[in-house]
């Protein structure tokens, strides 16, 4: 099947929200990720330990700025980018994550890879996440050790303190299961 030169365009414009949506998180920007999300987005993570279930781009931004916080060390990759154009405006998406995500709270680390299953809509010409969730492949958590020196943390800086923060624990069901 050849593709127009808009279904290319789409392509590119679908594989930039996402590269954003990672950068926004790790880097806690949340003008950047205001834009990437659809008013009604819809959110399900489903981890080793814990299950992420919430409704709404402004709740959406809560978490994530809650999560991803002045006390938390995090990297997202997201590779691997399988986009279906399902309408003139709307597109499926599947693609790999590999994480680490530290928290100096817990004092553990989490290594780990999903696959993420996102809707996106063109809303007012752009591309936006209507829908994302993943489903872990892979779920370390490991304690952080004391010998381990952290000697760039970005969320440090430009993430919210504790003082800053809400309460998001009503959005996230914590559980352990064996692997």
């Amino acid at each position: 099947m050849a593709y127009t030169l808009q279904q290319l365009s789409d392509f590119e414009d679908i594989r930039t929200v996402k590269h954003r949506y990672y950068r926004g998180i790790d880097t806690a920007d949340e003008a950047l990720l205001s834009t990437l999300f659809t008013d009604d987005v819809t959110v399900e993570y489903r981890g080793g330990g814990y299950l992420v279930r919430l409704a709404g781009r402004e709740a959406m931004i809560d978490f994530l700025m809650n999560s991803f916080n002045a006390d938390s060390v995090a990297v997202h990759q997201g590779h691997m980018p399988d986009i279906t154009l399902i309408g003139d405006d709307e597109a499926e998406g599947i693609w790999y994550l590999d994480d680490v995500f530290i928290s100096l709270e817990r004092k553990d680390v989490t290594t780990g890879s999903a696959i993420y299953r996102d809707r996106y809509r063109r809303v007012d010409g752009k591309w936006k996440i209507a829908n994302t969730e993943y489903d872990r492949i892979t779920e370390v958590v490991q304690p952080l050790r004391d010998d381990m020196n952290i000697t760039v943390h970005h969320l440090a800086k430009v993430g919210r303190k504790a003082h800053e923060r809400g309460d998001i624990s009503h959005l996230i069901t914590w559980f352990n299961e064996a692997a």
